[in-house]
């Protein structure tokens, strides 16, 4: 009962100033942010708020590990624009939902432990590729539209632009060199807030994307049918929108560990994650999943406990609520340059320098990533596809490397020394090892530097004491490991196995 009841680490230093300031960094990122995509995704622009708001203090609290912020993600929200278009809102929420439900499920049977089957490669192709994303995504604050035509900003409008972006960038990086007690990129938004209003500077501003004023989010009952035809028509958005969420909040979870040198709970995320989007559902929340960005900009405030990420969401509610009027004035100039320095922050730079050294394979793997994430921003299939690239050129890699010694005893027994791993990949290699018509009466084969892996592994023994015993030959099989023991134990039932004992060569228990 302890462990559920301790939700915080009471042990843990806690710099209540740097949360704060932190905590208040991260809603001025996040605002702009979730309003551009709700907008973007066809939702009214308070969806977008109340998404940020709820994923964020719910995961803040009961989230996998301090300083992962979560909100109104627009990896999670793109999945969802083709089924706002077909059939509104309403189903919007019910796909969030069956999102949240599918993300619990995970948890609950601990499965979240699987996102450490995704390789290096991958994650780097993953950072990467969101970095390019973040940075493009600013790119659109330098347009405008009229007449339902976007077109870039020309003339002053443009120069005024750049340079507010310049001086945000210039505060962000020379800042922290003059002290870090308070976060750079707070205080690069309220100066660059002050220039423009000591100057009269026309130029964006967060009221030209959406109004941010509201009440607290309500209670809403989706009105949609609860029929099959209904689940048919949302389950597939759930689905991949908690696919979606999960991969990014875990790689995120990953970053943040190796960043903060500290460990986190997946699985904890995972239940996290579920909670807050089932109740975005039921309170008009577009919900989301853990933010890269805002996490980095978080870490880089100096945050480490989840008090940042308390403060952040309540932030969001205050300003929906009464601060709205001050918000709505900030001029995007000032949180695109914060966003900007997060995405050349985000980018892994050091992937670069290790070009010559990493396998040609890891580098295509890291681009592949990279490429789809940027062009599909679709971070599931990005991932996916990394992960099954690198697993079949591992398979080929193992499979090259199974070979065998051969030699004839001073009693005239045939042996095989096997040495690498007998699996599916590495069963056509294995069978070609052999001479069976020219082979004596007695054979053994010596697992000991290999291993039966799977089934396909086990069918290959099979066949090749088969056709020995097809033609009056004896096999004996030596030095298997206690688990390869079980896998033939196991597969009697199926095949006929083969495996002959006598007192010189026996089935042994071999090296592990």
């Amino acid at each position: 009962m302890q462990k559920v009841f301790n939700l915080f680490d009471f042990s843990q230093k806690v710099n209540y100033k740097t949360e704060i300031l932190a905590g208040l960094t991260v809603a001025m990122t996040m605002i702009p942010e979730s309003l551009s995509f709700a907008i973007l995704a066809g939702f009214p622009p308070l969806v977008g708020l109340y998404g940020a708001f709820i994923m964020g203090l719910i995961t803040a609290i009961f989230g996998g590990r301090p300083g992962l912020i979560s909100g109104g993600a627009g990896a999670t929200v793109i999945v969802l624009i083709a089924l706002m278009k077909s059939h509104g809102l309403e189903y919007v929420f019910g796909a969030v939902i069956i999102a949240g439900l599918l993300q619990i499920i995970v948890g609950v049977f601990k499965l979240g432990k699987f996102i450490r089957l995704v390789p290096q490669p991958v994650m780097y192709g993953f950072v990467n590729g969101l970095a390019v994303v973040i940075f493009m995504s600013q790119l659109e604050q330098f347009k405008t539209t009229s007449n339902d035509e976007t077109t870039w900003l020309t003339g002053s409008a443009m120069f005024i632009m750049l340079g507010l972006v310049a001086l945000t960038i210039a505060i962000v990086y020379f800042f922290p060199k003059i002290t870090k007690a308070i976060p750079a990129s707070l205080v690069a938004i309220a100066v660059v807030f002050a220039v423009v209003l000591l100057f009269g500077i026309e130029t964006k501003q967060v009221k030209d994307i959406a109004s941010v004023s509201g009440s607290l989010p309500p209670f809403h009952i989706p009105t949609i049918p609860l029929n099959w035809e209904t689940l048919k028509i949302i389950f597939p958005y759930g689905l991949v929108m908690a696919a979606v969420g999960l991969t990014e909040g875990l790689l995120t979870l990953n970053l943040v560990d190796e960043i903060t040198a500290t460990k986190g709970n997946s699985n904890r995320e995972c239940l996290a994650q579920g909670t807050a989007n089932i109740a975005n559902g039921f309170f008009f929340g577009m919900g989301g999943c853990p933010m890269i960005a805002q996490t980095l900009v978080n870490l880089s405030a100096g945050s480490r406990a989840r008090l940042s990420g308390i403060i952040g969401a309540l932030t969001i509610l205050a300003i929906i609520l009464v601060g709205a009027p001050v918000i709505e004035l900030l001029p995007m100039a000032a949180l695109t340059g914060v966003m900007i320095m997060v995405a050349i922050g985000t980018f892994e730079w050091t992937s670069f320098k290790t070009f010559n050294k990493m396998p040609k394979s890891d580098i295509f793997v890291m681009l592949v990533v990279t490429l789809i994430t940027i062009f599909m921003h679709n971070l599931a299939l990005a991932v996916l596809i990394g992960v099954i690239i690198s697993a079949l050129v591992f398979a080929w890699e193992n499979a090259k490397r199974i070979r065998a010694r051969k030699y004839v005893d001073e009693n005239g027994i045939k042996h095989y020394e096997i040495f690498g791993p007998l699996f599916f990949g590495s069963t056509t290699a294995f069978a070609e090892k052999f001479d069976i018509q020219n082979d004596p009466k007695e054979i053994i084969i010596d697992f000991a530097e290999s291993r039966i892996a799977d089934m396909s592994a086990i069918e290959a023994v099979n066949n090749i004491t088969t056709k020995y015993a097809n033609l009056g030959k004896t096999v004996h099989l030596r030095h298997l490991s206690n688990d390869c023991i079980t896998l033939l134990k196991n597969a009697e039932a199926i095949i006929d196995v083969n495996i002959l004992e006598d007192p010189s060569y026996s089935v042994m228990p071999g090296k592990n």
